[in-house]
C-alpha cells in the first residue's frame, strides 16, 4: 500500500494550494483518510479527516479555511487550503485508516504518505 501525496509549494500568505493523496494497492473508499502536518521543531499534529461518508473533522486552527475531500474513483483524497498564514507553513502527511471513523490521533492510523512541504511567506 502506498499513498503518494503531492500540491505542496510555496505561497504567499493569503494564498491557496490544493494537496492531494493518491492510493495504491488498496482501496480507501469505506475507510477514514486524513492528513497531519509538522512544522519545525513541532510535534506533528492533526489537520483534517474525512470518513467513510465523506463527513468531515478539522483543526480549529484550519476550520473555515481548509477543506477535505475525497474521490473514491480516484482513490484520492484532497485537502484544498485557502487563506493560507505563515504559521501553515509545514511539512504535510495524508494519511489512512483501516477503519470507517476519522481519529486526531496519528496512531489510529495504519498508512502514510512521504509528506510535502508548503511554505507560506508573509
Amino acid at each position: 500500500v502506498q499513498l503518494q501525496a503531492s500540491g505542496g509549494g510555496l505561497v504567499q500568505a493569503g494564498g491557496s494550494l490544493r494537496l492531494s493523496c493518491a492510493a495504491s494497492g488498496r482501496t480507501f473508499s469505506n475507510y477514514a483518510m486524513g492528513w497531519f502536518r509538522q512544522a519545525p521543531g513541532k510535534e506533528r499534529e492533526f489537520v483534517a479527516g474525512v470518513n467513510w461518508r465523506d463527513g468531515t473533522d478539522y483543526a480549529e486552527s484550519v476550520r473555515d479555511r481548509f477543506t477535505i475531500s475525497r474521490d473514491n474513483a480516484k482513490n484520492t483524497s484532497y485537502l484544498q487550503m485557502n487563506s493560507l498564514k505563515p504559521e501553515d507553513t509545514a511539512v504535510y502527511y495524508c494519511a489512512g485508516r483501516t477503519k470507517s471513523f476519522i481519529r486526531r490521533s496519528q496512531e489510529e492510523y495504519d498508512y502514510w504518505g512521504q509528506g510535502t512541504l508548503v511554505t507560506v511567506s508573509s
